[in-house]
């Protein structure tokens, strides 16, 4: 069975935009649930403008879901696919 040219473009959207070490990192974190900006900053050891970046390509490619309270932004897994791939991906790369 083959993909439909919308589910290759789909699958393909996603994995270019999981596709670089840092979102990876920032999906892997989020796995564990919501964390605002600030939080995933002190994780990575990178500057909040480098991370805003990068979630904001995760939430172009719907990937992740923003939230804000008061002056925070909080940000969590939005696909339940992504949710899947990642636990496999952390299954067979980081068990």
């Amino acid at each position: 069975m083959f993909f439909s040219d919308t589910q290759v473009d789909t699958a393909t959207e996603v994995l270019k935009s999981i596709a670089h070490p840092i979102r990876l990192k920032i999906l892997c974190f989020l796995l564990d649930g919501e964390k605002n900006v600030g939080e995933i900053e002190q994780q990575f050891g990178s500057t909040i403008s480098n991370i805003s970046q990068h979630l904001t390509v995760l939430r172009k490619a719907d990937i992740i879901l923003r939230r804000k309270d008061a002056n925070f932004m909080y940000y969590s897994l939005k696909d339940r696919k992504v949710v899947e791939l990642m636990g496999t991906m952390k299954k067979l790369f980081c068990e």
